[in-house]
């Protein structure tokens, strides 16, 4: 298939490429009418939130977080972190901080889990695989990871050739079900951006591990046989998973550039556990564009996202330890109405927005870059309040100018470093506009600022219908990225999903689709909740 906008693409493709735009216009909240979702919800129905393979054998893995000294500032310096060496205690903690529980919340007879790795809805649609061969400690194979009880579950096991070094590689996939239950036709895209979240929690993890990722370029059936997700035999009744990304954790070594292949005469092991017993709606338009987007064999790999002219990140001046951080980092659930943030701030996170060469989460991705915040600032001192938008590649300044309001100022604000794009559009208070547009959602007038997350739409789809779920998952590392980096400057944030897609388009003077808002994020002072307590993520393994 053609992977150059400038070629017309086939009639398959370009039947995908309808499917993919339908879907999208058709799960647009709207003013007068929200996406097509349940009519009722029953809370103490809630599908599993964790998936298990029955039969399979299960190998806990150790928790070593709480002696990972990394620190956050060392992340964000390429080579401050001598690479730990692969093998089954140090995967243990990569998966610890990307997957696993961060701490256990109960208010009144409610408990549930909250996970390093965010999650609309904390519904956690997102499933961990690890391909393995010649970790110490751990039998080559494919693994299913157990974030409930931190634990690998052998799914498969084969006979593999003897290699001079250690080989990982990670998988993601998504059990659409899990959101589909509560958010209905929209969910197809929570999932998209929980695996960028999950790919954001990766990359960092890695990082203060000493390692970097390698994105690996596969097909949708490759990568489905190669998770055993094609397995019609040990699903049987349970929900489905479709796989999403594949990277390769390098531990200072090369890259093998070559994926490990599962014989004829492999083993396989575990029957995958039905999550929703009695599942109340069908939502057959997801399982349609589910289908139009997976990713073909052969699309050639993109150059990497990152920009190796910008100065160094300068991320907040803390102490504070990387392991820390990534556990501690929620998603406010109220603001302090009035806080104000300080400029500097503001600026070092925007700045971390920018994909570095070398720095996490961008050496995830596989795609240029093609999300760019719009931002609406309430209160930052030293900035006017207003709209203003940051593009994060040179192309995309002329093309937003282009495609935004002629009314536009496009000024560049006093103070703001050189290699900092921002530029501010309109002044004005925005916080009641930003409440309304987020389907009236206080957190989104509460915060300091907001953001929309606007993706270069028509031109990426044009003859890739693939890339829809590509634009959504640097979306989600983009959020990841703030998620991080506000609670180094003892700040929150909160993903927000639910936004009327179209109101903000026509604020923003977006006459057609060549861009599109995908996600909004809200920053601000947090407001805590002394009606819920929190509980270690695994008090039998203290």
């Amino acid at each position: 298939m053609p992977d150059d906008p400038h070629v017309a693409p086939s009639a398959a493709v370009a039947e995908a490429l309808g499917v993919v735009h339908a879907y999208h216009a058709r799960s647009k909240h709207r003013l007068e009418r929200y996406a097509a979702g349940p009519e009722t919800l029953d809370w103490s129905a809630q599908p599993d939130p964790f998936r298990t393979y029955t039969g399979a054998g299960v190998q806990p893995l150790p928790l070593g977080a709480d002696a990972l000294a990394s620190r956050w500032q060392a992340v964000h310096r390429p080579g401050a972190i001598p690479p730990q060496p692969l093998n089954a205690d140090t995967l243990g903690t990569l998966l610890e901080l990307t997957l696993g529980l961060a701490a256990w919340k109960q208010a009144g007879p409610d408990r549930w889990a909250v996970r390093c790795n965010p999650s609309s809805g904390n519904l956690h649609p997102t499933e961990g695989y690890v391909l393995a061969q010649g970790l110490p400690g751990l039998a080559d194979g494919l693994w299913h990871y157990r974030p409930r009880e931190h634990a690998l579950e052998r799914r498969c096991a084969w006979p593999a050739p003897a290699v001079s070094s250690p080989r990982l590689y990670v998988g993601f996939s998504a059990v659409l079900w899990r959101e589909l239950w509560k958010y209905g036709e929209r969910a197809f895209r929570y999932c998209q951006l929980d695996a960028g979240h999950a790919l954001g929690a990766l990359a960092y993890a890695a990082a203060a591990l000493g390692w970097h990722l390698r994105p690996v370029s596969i097909g949708h059936e490759a990568l489905a046989a190669l998770l055993g997700l094609d397995r019609d035999a040990d699903f049987g009744k349970a929900e489905r998973e479709e796989p999403e990304l594949l990277v390769e954790v390098l531990a200072g070594g090369a890259a093998s550039h070559t994926l490990p292949v599962i014989p004829p005469d492999a083993v396989w092991h575990g029957q995958a556990n039905v999550l929703d017993r009695w599942p109340m709606y069908r939502w057959p338009v997801v399982d349609e564009v589910a289908r139009a987007s997976r990713r073909p064999a052969g699309v050639s790999e993109h150059a990497s996202p990152a920009d190796a002219a910008l100065p160094p990140l300068q991320p907040a001046a803390t102490e504070v330890r990387a392991a820390t951080l990534i556990r501690a980092r929620r998603s406010a659930q109220r603001f302090v109405r009035d806080a104000q943030q300080d400029l500097a701030s503001f600026l070092r996170l925007l700045d971390a927005l920018l994909p570095r060469t070398g720095l996490p989460p961008w050496s995830g991705l596989n795609a240029p870059v093609r999300v760019h915040p719009l931002l609406f600032v309430h209160r930052v001192e030293g900035l006017a309040a207003g709209v203003y938008v940051l593009p994060r590649s040179a192309s995309a300044v002329t093309t937003l100018r282009s495609a935004l309001s002629e009314g536009f100022t496009w000024d560049q604000p006093e103070g703001v470093p050189a290699h900092l794009p921002l530029y501010r559009l309109a002044d004005g208070t925005t916080a009641k506009i930003t409440r309304t547009l987020s389907c009236h959602q206080a957190l989104a007038a509460d915060c300091t600022f907001t953001l929309a997350l606007l993706a270069e739409f028509d031109a990426t789809l044009a003859a890739a219908p693939w890339a829809y779920r590509e634009l959504h998952h640097e979306a989600g590392l983009i959020a990841q990225a703030l998620y991080l980096h506000a609670e180094a400057e003892g700040l929150r944030g909160t993903g927000i999903g639910c936004f009327f897609d179209d109101a903000v388009h026509a604020l923003l003077g977006l006459a057609d689709a060549r861009f599109q808002s995908l996600y909004h994020f809200t920053v601000g002072r947090p407001q805590p909740d002394a009606r819920i307590a929190s509980e270690p993520p695994y008090p039998d393994r203290r």
